[in-house]
């Protein structure tokens, strides 16, 4: 062939390919695409064919015929100048909408924004994309407003009353008219609601909801936690009083109707500082020398009637709320503290699974009853530890029984793909006005994996109960506790990271083979200097657990049904899973699907809100404590690496600030998203995630809960002077190091 003819059918080639491109990308349902969805969807996956793609896309964004809405991700330009979607507001001024359409960020520029708030449904009109120019859009219209409410400071400026806010959803302050203060002083923290916001105005107007307490004060402050997540800090009136006129009514015609096992030894394992006891523990020895162990739970749908008053109030909290230094209960104390709480030596009803196990810890048999029991003995983990440790206490035998069991179990569960994350929780000594005086770690130990190893076998118990579907019969719907699979692309990142530093990951295969080699890298990696980074990194891989009635198993757990059963006086879905059970084992219907998904979602997202609450709480306290220290160097570890700075857990007390790059004034640094680290052009110096370094407090802002740090002396080693790629398995070093295990 000639080079003349080579040449022509090069050019013919690349013609049919852009053809192929362009007859993809014009399709209504091409949506966003990058360059190997297309060579995916075309067959066309060879290294030139890719190349090939990726030039052309980039060109068709350069002419202004594709849009890039994110690097190397492209869309057609959209038909019509309007669509819809959320608005997300951000006090910088770098507001969006995320599109219905696609779920494509669009920017939004303060002054085309007509004031929607963070949340608010909108309809928006794209710009004309010009080339070269992020897409912008322009709000036309606010279709529906989120209800929402802003807390912070009442400030009193020549007789004007304004909220200060320091809302990362909201730059300006909110001006209160004289008549909607509700008495509101200088220095009060309040909530207030926006009542308006004329499109000409740069300052909204406002009304007062609630006054907290002073600033500062800690009841005041932690109810503004609360009331930031939307969730609620003062319990109706209406639903302690119905709860009041509940009656425990353990009556001799209750009890016929349940399996009496007030006569097995039974006991409590929980906090110190525990108030709610929703689960016990039973065990006593079969004449076949196997055990028989009983998981009782709280009944409190015995008690809490569907659709009742405190049903309803139950439902929409759906999680008690745990902050710092108080519980926002679910259920009114009444219940939660009293009637329904596994208190010693008092009769009380339980929705138990009882197990016939061997020694080995093997399940001969189990079975789901309503019960009846009375509680021997009420354990502190401390004091149920000592026992273990010991050997020596009350009820010795039946502890260092359940202990043998429950190591057993836990051995198993490792075996078959259950992920070892061994996380710190930070706990906080605090005096009587609310200030932290003291930080200190809790520890999980044999007694706290006790209770966890039962409460799961019986979650997994109740979920298999009816999730598994005899032959020719129909599925019911079912709250499952449920959890995806990770993130292919950052474990596959991982797993090259972790060979740079010599530890080995299998970032694919069946999910228990791929825990099993995480575990077993979480383990390598223990006391060595990239324990912090591996750690930190093997968590993000993981997506959240949620509930739902699709059941796709329990990844991080290895189970392929999993439930909430175990803790119904803190928990909503575990009144859910409770009323299903008693439906079902009765040989009930199926209930409503549809409505069954709707209530995990809410159960799901008030979790999540929860959660939000109580490390908010945390923050708080751990700014408050650290505005004590002022001055005072600590060693620490880069827990996080941003195009603004670093944030340096330190060693001491967990407590988490920010390095700004500001004050980074030795070398101008860029940000090495790739490899976790700031990188100095000058100097060549490297801040890498997971380095140790010593910091100096310089700066607690307790109203905005930032603590910032200045770098008072680098610690770690620095990195070779060329980056290290993850992916690139070349920058490998030759020799591997040896780790302590």
């Amino acid at each position: 062939m000639t080079q003349k003819s080579k040449k022509a059918r090069t050019k013919l080639t690349t013609v049919k390919l852009h053809d192929a491109v362009m007859q993809y990308i014009t399709q209504p349902e091409a949506g966003t695409f990058n360059y190997r969805n297309i060579a995916e969807a075309l067959g066309l996956t060879t290294p030139a064919a890719m190349r090939s793609i990726a030039l052309f896309l980039a060109e068709l964004a350069f002419d202004g015929e594709l849009i890039e809405v994110a690097p190397g991700k492209f869309k057609m330009p959209v038909r019509t100048t309007s669509t819809t979607g959320t608005f997300v507001r951000r006090s910088n001024g770098k507001n969006s909408v995320i599109t219905d359409e696609d779920g494509e960020s669009v920017f939004v520029a303060e002054r085309n924004s007509m004031h929607a708030l963070n949340g608010d449904r909108v309809r928006i009109a794209i710009a004309a994309h010009r080339k070269g120019v992020e897409p912008e859009a322009v709000v036309t219209e606010i279709i529906e407003p989120k209800d929402q409410v802003f807390i912070g400071r009442i400030v009193i400026d020549h007789n004007v009353t304004m909220l200060h806010t320091d809302s990362k959803f909201l730059a300006s302050d909110i001006i209160i008219p004289r008549s909607k203060t509700k008495g509101a002083k200088a220095g009060d923290k309040a909530i207030v609601r926006i009542t308006s916001w004329p499109v000409d105005q740069n300052i909204p107007k406002g009304e007062v909801v609630d006054i907290l307490g002073k600033t500062g004060d800690n009841t005041a402050e932690m109810h503004a936690i609360l009331a930031e997540f939307g969730l609620p800090y003062k319990y109706p009136a209406s639903v302690e009083k119905a709860a009041l006129k509940i009656d425990a009514g353990i009556t001799d015609e209750v009890v016929a109707a349940r399996r009496d096992m007030r006569g097995e030894t039974t006991f409590t394992i929980d906090p110190k500082d525990a108030k709610d006891f929703d689960d016990a523990l039973s065990i006593s020895k079969l004449p076949n020398g196997n055990y028989r162990v009983g998981v009782h739970i709280a009944d409190v749908t015995h008690y809490v009637h569907p659709d009742s008053i405190i049903d309803r109030e139950a439902r929409e909290r759906a999680t008690s709320v745990y902050l710092v230094d108080r519980t926002i209960p679910m259920l009114p104390e009444h219940l939660s503290n009293g009637i329904c709480s596994l208190n010693p030596h008092e009769d009380k009803l339980t929705f138990s699974v009882i197990f016939e196990m061997t020694p080995d810890a093997k399940v001969v048999n189990s079975e789901i009853a309503r019960t009846v029991i009375n509680s021997d003995r009420r354990f502190t983990y401390e004091e149920a530890q000592e026992v273990i440790e010991t050997g020596k206490g009350d009820y010795k035998d039946e502890i260092l029984a359940l202990d043998s069991l429950a190591k057993t179990l836990r051995a198993a569960r490792y075996d078959n793909g259950s992920i070892d994350f061994d996380r710190v929780e930070v706990r906080f000594n605090i005096d009587e006005k609310g200030h932290p005086t003291e930080v200190y770690f809790k520890e999980s130990k044999d007694a706290n994996k006790l209770i966890e190893e039962f409460m799961l076998l019986a979650n997994k118990t109740v979920a298999r109960a009816i999730g598994v579907v005899p032959k020719r019969k129909k599925a019911k719907a079912f709250v499952y506790r449920v959890h995806d699979q990770p993130d292919q692309q950052r474990l596959t990142d991982l797993a090259a990271l972790a060979r740079v530093f010599g530890f080995k990951l299998r970032a694919t295969g069946t999910p228990a083979e791929v825990n099993k080699s995480l575990n077993k890298l979480l383990q390598d990696v223990k006391g060595t200097g990239e324990e912090n980074l591996i750690s930190t990194l093997a968590l993000r891989c993981m997506a959240k657990a949620i509930y739902t009635t699709e059941n796709i198993g329990h990844y991080g757990l290895g189970f392929d049904f999993y439930t909430h059963f175990t803790s119904p006086i803190r928990r909503y879905p575990d009144m859910m899973v409770h009323r299903l059970l008693d439906r079902y084992l009765a040989g009930g219907r199926s209930v409503n699907v549809e409505k069954l998904e709707e209530q995990c979602k809410h159960s799901s997202d008030m979790e999540q809100l929860a959660a939000n609450a109580e490390r908010a709480s945390i923050k708080y306290k751990q700014v408050e404590y650290m505005a004590d220290h002022l001055g005072e160097t600590f060693r620490g570890i880069i827990s996080g690496v941003t195009e603004w700075g670093l944030y340096v857990e330190l060693d001491d007390n967990k407590c988490e600030g920010l390095v700004p790059m500001r004050d980074l004034a030795d070398d101008y640094y860029d940000f090495d998203e790739r490899n976790y680290c700031l990188v100095g052009r000058r100097t060549n110096t490297r801040y890498r995630l997971g380095d140790p370094i010593k910091v100096t407090v310089a700066r607690a802002d307790i109203d905005k809960k930032m603590l910032d740090f200045s770098v008072n002396g680098k610690t770690a080693k620095p990195l070779p002077s060329k980056a290290i790629d993850p992916r690139d398995t070349r920058n490998r070093p030759g020799k591997k190091r040896r780790h302590r295990r």
